[in-house]
């Protein structure tokens, strides 16, 4: 439970009453109360208030918001506001303000501009979160800390370099490790001074966003960039915890956001915490598999849902409405998945700037007769009414998809094969298959424990870490399935080929070496011809994007290339390891081909999805558990209704108050929760 004085889902969003006169304060809180609003989250960017100048702090509002909201049955989520600094200190402490990817300095504005590495942001905003601690250490109203907003963005300015130097001293030791770190004899780059060292930017290596002339260089410059936002979420975390150590302190996250390691920033959260905006078309077994890292950075802990909107966005190309039903729908999606809170961005919304058309609880018109409040106070009773029976329950997947970040950054930094090659994308292509066959996953980092798993899959696993190999080897050898695809094995975790042949240190565990990697345009394809039925997964499959060629060095080939000059090399391999087994996937395979093969290997597992058949097509299923009980959601995506066999055995549904068996019929854009 994140804090016993709630001991529900939490129900909310953000807040900004400072934004509004006074009069408007009383019909927020009439309006709370019809919505079922028992949670705010306050002073996001409010610093310039709180904060005129640096000698004065005025905390006049904050406090009259934090009583007047406690009084009224409303619980703090308590920000501390170092998202945006104030105007004054940009114009006397000039350190604080960002240097950008093209060498310019900024001026004040925007958001998410101070440079992370600098002495005056870093004094000021530890300031600033010791002031507030000192203060509401003892407000009965508060839950839970938010530490700034949405930490992102890189700087490159003198502090930054001077930073990146200190940070390769501690990471390598010597200029001599460093440069062979770097391979810096390529192209006369060997460095005799650790101030011979500077950024990575478009004045240096870099260009047209991931492009770069040593990955390197900018590899190691996006870990010191997380590192040195995480250090600043560190230093105030530290402060907050000076005065409230039994206050929960979290930061909110960005789902598949790529500058940021999120693995690394979860073991410093008390709580992991996200923003969920989806757009209209996006799959919704992307979102899902997004909730899914989310409960994975903490290895199964359940999450927050910090943000999402009730109704529109206002920063996408096309901000559709979510239609009736969808808000509701998408918040239970979050649950389903682990999160323990169901909170927007925003509460009412504003009438300046650029987020005075992004959804709200309480619209424009500023009364509760809206469909979007109608939905939002629906809701709000309905988690009302479910208390605290699922806060807190876990999932019980068996199967783990391996994602990280470092592999994704050096991915995308890579200067071939293919422009193509899009690491997400090819995680998702394994999940969706698992996700239509109603079969649960985790995902997980590569530092995870895989023996609670009997299938670890690992796409694309260019970078692999030390000691990752052994560990996949002790995995299988143990009993376990392990499968990874084209373009593994192929660098260490510097970005330096392992040579010897591909996939490097999994060619063991693999029982085959790749010779070349061919890359396809976005209208060419290849086949993957099976040699024999294996459990209905036969004849050819399309292929593309890359095609491994690859030598078989024990491993049992079970399907082949069927075009070009490599027609008939190994395309499927299998290799007996220890107890267990590895497959290797030599190229990108359609949907078909991936849920046959992925059906074959949970069989062999006895991995079964939740429903005795199939559910029906835009049927999402998900499962939490708790004290022996499961809770099975159905969850409708499309806009009629649907009947779904959940087998025989009565169940309990929470939402209808009823025991059901058999088929049962899911509205439209509806949500079933039973309980077992």
């Amino acid at each position: 439970m994140i804090n016993q004085k709630l001991p529900k889902i939490w129900y909310g969003g953000d807040y900004n009453p400072e934004q509004w006169d006074r009069e408007i304060w009383k019909e927020d809180e009439r309006m709370f109360k019809l919505a079922g609003i028992d949670v705010a989250t306050v002073n996001v960017f409010s610093w310039a208030l709180t904060q005129p100048d640096e000698d004065t702090f005025d905390f006049s509002v904050l406090d009259e918001t934090m009583d007047r909201l406690y009084k009224e049955g409303v619980y703090i989520c308590l920000a501390t506001s170092t998202g945006a600094h104030p105007a004054w200190m940009a114009r006397k402490y000039p350190d604080v303000l960002r240097v950008d990817v093209q060498g310019r300095k900024r001026k004040f504005g925007g958001r998410h501009n101070s440079c992370p590495n600098s002495p005056s942001y870093r004094k000021f905003s530890v300031q600033i979160a010791a002031k507030l601690a000192e203060r509401y250490k003892d407000h009965p109203g508060l839950l839970i800390w938010h530490v700034s907003n949405e930490y992102g963005g890189y700087c490159y300015c003198e502090n930054c370099a001077a930073g990146f130097r200190t940070w390769l001293r501690e990471r390598y030791g010597t200029l001599d490790a460093l440069n062979k770190a770097w391979n810096t004899r390529f192209w006369g780059h060997t460095f005799y001074d650790w101030d011979e060292i500077v950024v990575p930017n478009e004045l240096s290596e870099e260009w047209g966003g991931n492009r770069t002339n040593f990955q390197g260089i900018s590899l190691d410059y996006r870990r010191f960039m997380s590192y040195s936002l995480l250090e600043c979420y560190k230093l105030e975390q530290a402060e907050l915890k000076k005065h409230t150590p039994d206050i929960p302190v979290t930061t909110n996250l960005m789902g598949f956001y790529p500058e940021l390691d999120y693995f690394e920033w979860a073991k410093h959260m008390d709580i992991v915490s996200w923003d969920n905006y989806p757009s209209l078309n996006t799959p919704v077994s992307f979102t899902a598999m997004t909730h899914d890292l989310m409960r994975g950075l903490k290895s199964g802990d359940p999450f927050m849902l910090m943000e999402q909107t009730p109704s529109q966005q206002n920063w996408q190309p096309y901000n559709s409405l979510k239609r009736p039903g969808v808000m509701r729908l998408w918040s239970y999606q979050a649950v389903a998945r682990g999160a323990d809170t169901v909170m927007f961005f925003q509460l009412r919304r504003s009438i300046g700037a650029c987020e005075k058309y992004h959804g709200a609880v309480i619209e424009h018109v500023g009364h509760e007769h809206t469909r979007v409040f109608r939905e939002c106070a629906e809701l709000g009773q309905e988690l009302q009414s479910l208390g605290d029976k699922l806060l807190d329950a876990r999932t019980q997947a068996r199967v783990a998809i391996v994602y990280d970040w470092e592999n994704r950054w050096a991915l995308e930094l890579s200067s071939g094969p293919t422009v193509a090659l899009n690491y997400v994308n090819e995680v998702h292509k394994f999940y969706d298959a698992l996700f239509k066959m109603n079969v649960e996953a985790d995902m997980v980092s590569v530092e995870e424990d895989f023996s609670k798993y009997d299938i670890v899959i690992a796409p694309v696993l260019y970078m692999v870490k030390p000691g990752f190999a052994n560990r996949a080897e002790q995995f299988v050898s143990s009993g376990g399935i392990f499968v990874t695809t084209f373009f593994s094995g192929i660098v260490n975790e510097n970005d330096l080929v392992t040579t010897g042949g591909y996939p490097g240190e999994l060619r063991s565990l693999l029982g085959i070496w790749s010779e070349e990697i061919d890359a396809l345009f976005p209208d060419q394809n290849n086949e993957i011809v099976m040699k024999q039925d294996w459990n209905g997964l036969s004849g050819s499959y399309e292929c593309g994007v890359l095609c491994d060629l690859i030598h078989s060095e024990g491993a049992e080939v079970l399907a082949e290339y069927g075009q070009d000059f490599y027609q008939g090399m190994p395309v499927l391999t299998r290799n007996r390891f220890g107890s267990g087994k590895a497959y290797y996937v030599a190229s990108s395979p359609d949907e078909a081909f991936m849920e046959s093969f992925l059906a074959n290997l949970c069989e062999e597992k006895g991995i079964k999805g939740l429903l005795p058949d199939r559910a029906p097509e835009g049927v999402e299923t998900a499962r939490r558990v708790k004290d022996g009980k499961e809770y099975l959601f159905l969850l409708n995506h499309n806009a009629e209704a649907a009947e779904v066999n959940i087998g025989n055995n009565p169940r309990q549904d929470l939402l209808a108050h009823s025991s059901v068996s058999g088929l049962v019929t899911v509205p439209g854009r509806g949500v079933v929760i039973l309980e077992s």
